[in-house]
């Protein structure tokens, strides 16, 4: 490009004899390209100078910035000595067109920004090979490729170093490239090799200098070398790594040396720098950080220009910076694409996932243009590292001309620019609050005084934010239609929760979140308790698409799989399929609580779960386990569901009832390293299985899991050949167990096996039957059920006569004895009214019976662990009860279940016995 066509602005002459004497070295300039000249020269001694020691070079460049900028960026050759002078006149020539280009408007902030970024990349890499080159040459290193290499932090990882800037480097060495008994030596060497570097870059000569380098953003400089080794390094940031170094590495990228061994590096620090939960703890760090730099640098004072720092200062670049990272922080852990490192990227990216909103974004993003422009401004005239405004009125003068504008006109757009800065991010860091009016009811000073000696406040930084929030939990909990039995609600929550910090601070940063926690706490202690142990779901609340409507089981599977993916092991894919099942079920529990949808639709919703989870890890499962063992040999193997599963009506503390088929189609034994036969293959695949749904993981268990519907129960093998299952079906099983098979679905596995298991079940479920035998049968089981477990009260909704299982196994009893084999109660009762077995009239009685006690089934689980009852949960609990029964009092709601376990179990008797009698 030609910088001439696309000047836009050009500086005012501040000391117009000095840009004369700048053109005289070039005379043959003209134009637009002339008067830039001029006014920068006029106005910058430092740009003087760069024109004077470059003005053979400067009038083709300034015809050719592309080319240009290409040439003086390629690396040159040589050794240390020859590469000193060389990468000086690169910084020069970078130095002079990107300033030229950005006086002129010629080229955007990110166009400067980057040529700088891209000569220090240059520079870095090209002097760190040439000082490693010198120490295999001197014998100290066995070759190049040691696993040296140099990560870009801070304005230079994010391509957006100042005009004139230092390079903040982290320079490390992969230890496990080499013996242990060498790495003292090779450390030694790489040091060397670092130094040399820094010097080729740092030291003042006849040619000047290339970049200022710090290497004090290492772990533990004080004590540590300038080279550190990974693992070292690794060890330090998970044992003591501060936030600040956390936001540092949001920026961190591998500018020089081996590039792989740097990728992989920043690749494990990921967990460390991207937190799993939302970390709104950073916004407190963050403040704390903000005030020490204030305090240190002295730069906290009100806003007042001369002098004010435009980097440090109230309303500067620091708090534009800082309000981005630590939004990140606190987001980028649950989304990756906010793991950006420029500034302006990261607002726009913040905007366009709502956790900042697009005015702000935009305005904090043109004030970040705006007061990095004046850095460059101030920096631009003597190569000075500073970032304060002029303290005199001939420096504001030159500052405003080297602006293109007048000098009043710059304090006014300056000071309102600074104050809205520090307006919007203060609100932010450290929003003002008016502290809620203490309800008028007592509160038991017991309780509220053992609160302090609950494991989430025993922390003096968990007790200092809990101090803070806590005016408003009480004033929430004092609005409760019962205040003291919300207290003594949030009492036991408190109790249970293991830390505070977090959830405490997520509190303090959303507000409203404290009314869903009151809601949940005096309702459920059920859903209370799991979230005690798992509060990290309540950033899913905030997360954006809480309240959105339900995906459906293939879209969670497909948000499951990418969750697990995104993860480096097996062990961490388990726990993320763990902490996404946990956020998925806390939504269901809160929606239903809230009466946002039915017990029908939350039913399917945790067997939509269930199933998207099972399909997410069976994967995983085998390809883990066939790292060692080989892929499944056959055709692989299917999860069947059965019970509630299959049915696809799950309780909020359902367990899974599923059997695994498995067919070799004649492999003898599998093909990994270490091969098995097919038997043992498919049994220990399935323990995995197993062990991967059921282990105590650091995110706790996925779900419990029952097999106890596979053939012959316990005592068989948790795995079934494909043959044997047809053959026990057809030959060895009960009717109970075909009754079972009504309710089975394949959840999981190759689509051919699915197929065939399906086609299976029709088949069997088809077998001739004699009525009368099954209606027998059947009577037996109910008789031996209502021996073996009575209901545990008038709230039971699932065990005894005329309650759900009464009513299903009914239901499957119809589908046995019917072409059309239906899974759901209502397709079975109606089956029992096509071949006699029931009325309509009767079949309805059940339908209604089924729908109403399903719904206090589902209430009951939601509310607690244990049997429930009006005496046994609180009134909010109580009000979820009655909504189940639709009764405004617990009479009514009693006699209500008693008339329709009554009217269930009558119709349940008559059918059977009038169709034993009939048949």
């Amino acid at each position: 490009m030609r910088i001439s066509d696309h000047i836009i602005r050009t500086p005012r002459p501040f000391r117009p004899e000095r840009g004369a004497e700048a053109l005289a070295l070039m005379p043959s300039l003209t134009g637009t390209a002339r008067d830039l000249v001029h006014g920068a020269a006029a106005c910058s001694p430092y740009l003087t100078k760069l024109i004077a020691q470059e003005a053979a070079w400067l009038p083709d460049a300034l015809q050719d910035a592309d080319a240009a900028m290409k040439d003086a960026l390629a690396p040159p050759v040589g050794d240390l000595a020859a590469l000193r002078p060389a990468l000086r006149q690169a910084k020069r020539r970078v130095a002079l067109l990107s300033g030229l280009a950005d006086l002129g408007g010629a080229w955007s902030l990110e166009q400067v920004t980057g040529a700088l970024t891209r000569l220090a990349d240059m520079a870095c890499d090209t002097a760190l090979k040439a000082a490693i080159a010198q120490q295999v040459k001197r014998g100290k290193l066995p070759g190049p490729d040691v696993g040296l290499f140099v990560l870009a932090m801070g304005k230079m990882g994010a391509f957006e170093l100042n005009y004139s800037s230092d390079v903040d480097l982290i320079c490390l060495f992969d230890e496990t490239r080499h013996a242990p008994e060498d790495h003292a030596l090779i450390r030694k060497a790489c040091v060397r090799a670092v130094q040399d570097m820094s010097a080729a870059l740092n030291d003042h000569t006849g040619d000047g200098y290339v970049f200022r380098t710090d290497l004090r953003l290492r772990p533990d400089p004080a004590v540590t070398p300038v080279v550190v080794s990974t693992g070292a390094a690794e060890r330090y940031y998970e044992s003591v790594g501060r936030t600040w170094e956390r936001a540092a590495y949001i920026k961190a990228r591998v500018c020089a040396g081996d590039i792989a061994a740097g990728t992989a590096f920043l690749d494990d620090m990921r967990p460390f720098v991207w937190r799993r939960h939302l970390d709104f703890a950073a916004v407190q760090d963050a403040h704390d950080m903000r005030l020490a730099i204030r305090a240190h640098k002295g730069t906290g004072g009100p806003i007042t220009l001369p002098g004010h720092n435009m980097k440090l200062g109230r309303g500067g670049i620091r708090e534009i910076e800082f309000f981005t990272q630590t939004r990140q922080l606190i987001s980028g852990g649950r989304d990756t694409d906010l793991r950006v490192r420029g500034t302006v990227q990261g607002l726009a990216q913040l905007a366009d996932k709502g956790w900042v909103k697009p005015d702000v974004a935009a305005d904090l993003s043109d004030h970040y243009r705006f007061h990095r422009t004046v850095e460059h401004r101030v920096q631009m005239v003597r190569d000075a590292q500073t970032h304060a405004l002029p303290v005199s009125e001939d420096e504001f003068d030159r500052l405003a001309a080297m602006m293109d504008c007048d000098r009043t006109d710059l304090e006014s757009e300056l000071t309102a620019r600074l104050s809205a800065v520090h307006t919007e991010t203060e609100g932010f860091f450290a929003p003002s609050t008016v502290a809620p009016d203490i309800p008028s009811f007592e509160i038991d000073e017991a309780t509220q005084a053992r609160w302090r000696g609950y494991p989430a406040l025993r922390s003096e930084r968990g007790a200092a934010v809990f101090d803070r929030i806590e005016p408003v939990l009480l004033a929430r909990l004092g609005a409760a239609s019962k205040p003291q039995e919300a207290i003594s609600a949030f009492d036991g929550f408190l109790a249970g929760l293991p830390a505070g910090v977090q959830l405490f601070s997520l509190f303090e940063a959303n507000p409203q979140l404290v009314d869903l926690l009151v809601d949940i706490v005096a309702t459920s202690p059920a859903l209370a308790h799991y979230l005690s142990r798992n509060a990290s779901v309540l950033d899913a609340v905030i997360g954006g698409s809480f309240f959105a409507p339900w995906p459906g089981q293939d879209a969670l599977a497909q948000e499951a799989t990418a969750r697990m993916a995104a993860e480096l092991d097996y062990e961490a894919r388990l726990d993320a399929i763990r902490l996404w099942k946990k956020e998925w079920h806390f939504r269901i529990g809160v929606h239903h609580l809230r009466n946002l949808t039915d017990a029908a639709e939350a039913g399917q919703q945790y067997s939509d779960l269930a199933r998207a989870a099972l399909v997410a890890l069976w994967p995983e499962v085998q390809h883990e386990f066939g790292r060692r063992f080989g892929p499944p040999p056959g055709r692989g193997a299917t999860i069947l569901a059965m019970g509630s599963l299959g049915a696809g009506l799950l309780t909020p503390q359902s367990d899974l009832d599923i059997i695994v088929i498995y067919d070799p189609d004649g492999a003898e034994t599998s093909t990994g390293e270490k091969p098995l036969s097919v038997r043992p293959y498919y049994t220990r695949l399935t323990q995995a299985l197993i062990t991967a749904i059921t282990a105590q993981t650091a995110q706790g268990r996925l779900y419990e899991v029952d097999m106890r519907l596979r053939p012959s129960g316990n005592q068989g093998p948790v795995a079934t050949s494909w043959l044997a299952y047809q053959s026990y079906q057809m030959n060895e099983a009960w009717l109970w167990e075909h009754l079972a098979v009504v309710r089975a679905v394949c959840v999981a596995g190759p689509s051919d096996l699915s197929q065939h298991i399906t086609d299976f079940r029709a088949k069997v479920l088809a077998c001739p039957r004699v009525k009368s035998d099954v209606l027998s049968e059947l009577a037996t089981m109910r008789a031996r059920i209502a021996a073996a477990k009575p209901p545990t009260g008038i709230w039971d909704a699932k065990i005894g006569p005329g309650r759900m299982q009464d009513i299903e196994l009914l239901s499957q009893t119809g589908t046995v004895l019917t072409p059309e084999h239906k899974q759901s109660v209502a397709g079975g009762l109606a089956a029992c009214v096509a071949v006699g077995v029931l009325d309509d009239a009767g079949a309805q009685v059940l339908n209604d019976a089924y729908g109403m006690l399903w719904a206090v089934q589902m209430a009951a689980r939601l509310l607690s662990t244990n049997a429930v009852g009006p005496d046994t949960v609180g009134s909010s609990g109580i009000a979820v009860l009655l909504r189940a029964t639709q009764e405004n009092d617990v009479a009514a709601a009693e006699a209500k279940l008693a008339r329709t376990h009554a009217a269930a179990c009558a119709v349940i008797d008559k059918a059977v016995g009038a169709a034993r009698k009939a048949t």
